[in-house]
Order: structure tokens, then C-alpha cells, then sequence
């Protein structure tokens, strides 16, 4: 069974989390929930404070290998939160080493150009960061999802569906060109 690392703190755009979290277990495969600290984290749904979700692991008991991919939600808080934190950037610049599948959404992006793993990639993401992803040395691309070597990408809440989708198909190995 393949199984997929959520990292989020709190902050973390509701749906953001919980699609993809739920796309992916209903397709089969597994998922844990990281983040800073024990306990729980709380969502920010649209313009107010969400539900929370129970944390599984922390960051600093998180071993790669035992993960296909990594999924980062986006939100404006939460990405911004993690980035700043050392031990979240690395976690997701091992994933990258590592080849695993590097999924992030809206924000989360900002993850990924603060571990110096954008440069030369095709990406895409919420409007207000892609000049950061620009001077960070990515191409950006305006579409629901854009995939580069183990790199997914999406711009906002309503492309959560072909996120999901294109998340699932790396990890049940499916060519999705070919499908």
C-alpha cells in the first residue's frame, strides 16, 4: 500500500488538507499527518478558523522511507509558518533527494522554492506567489496542475480534484499521459 506524509501546521487551508487526505485514503492509500508539534492543528477555512486534525508524527520522527510522497496543503499561514521552520524545509528538500512524489497546493509551493527545489521546474500556484517562484528560478504555469520530474503542483482550492488525481496516479503508477 502506498503511503503519503501530510505537513501542515496550523493555518493550513481546510479543504487543502482534508480533500487530498481524503481523495488519497479512498483511493487505497494511506496517510499521516505531520507537523511541528504533537496534538492537533487547526484549519483556516476561507475567513475564519476551521475544524482541527489530530497530528500522527512530528516532523523530527519523520522517516522518508518509510513514504511515497509528500503533501503539502497550502493556506496563507501555513506554508509562511513552515517555511521558517529548518526542520520542515529539510524534511521536504529529503523528500526531493529522495525522489519521492512532492505534491503542494496554493501556498505550499513557498515550500519548495525555500528548499531550492524549484529552480529549472515547471510549477504552478496560488497568483500572489509566483513571482517569489519566478526569482526562485521555476517556470510558472497558469493551470489546475503541473507535474515536472516528482513534482506536483496546484494553483487553489478548486483544483483539488485533479491534484488528487494526479497524486494517486504517481503513486498507483499509472502513466497519466498514457491513460
Amino acid at each position: 500500500m502506498a503511503r503519503a506524509l501530510i505537513l501542515a501546521t496550523d493555518g493550513f487551508e481546510q479543504s487543502e488538507l482534508t480533500g487530498p487526505r481524503d481523495n488519497l485514503e479512498e483511493a487505497g492509500i494511506d496517510t499521516t499527518i505531520a507537523s511541528l508539534e504533537d496534538g492537533e492543528i487547526r484549519g483556516w477555512d476561507q475567513k475564519d478558523w476551521g475544524e482541527s486534525v489530530k497530528v500522527d508524527i512530528t516532523v523530527g520522527e519523520v522517516e522518508v522511507g518509510d513514504y511515497d510522497a509528500i503533501v503539502l496543503p497550502g493556506g496563507q499561514i501555513n506554508p509562511d509558518v513552515l517555511r521558517m521552520d529548518e526542520d520542515a524545509v529539510a524534511l521536504v528538500r529529503r523528500f526531493a533527494e529522495a525522489d519521492k512524489t512532492v505534491a503542494a497546493i496554493c501556498h505550499a509551493p513557498w515550500l519548495l522554492a525555500e528548499a531550492g527545489l524549484v529552480e529549472g521546474k515547471t510549477v504552478t500556484s496560488w497568483p500572489s506567489i509566483r513571482t517569489d517562484l519566478k526569482n526562485a528560478g521555476a517556470n510558472v504555469v497558469d493551470q489546475e496542475v503541473a507535474e515536472d520530474g516528482n513534482f506536483i503542483t496546484s494553483r487553489n482550492p478548486d483544483d483539488i480534484p485533479a491534484f488528487s488525481e494526479a497524486i494517486i496516479s504517481r503513486l498507483q503508477g499509472v502513466d497519466r499521459a498514457a491513460a
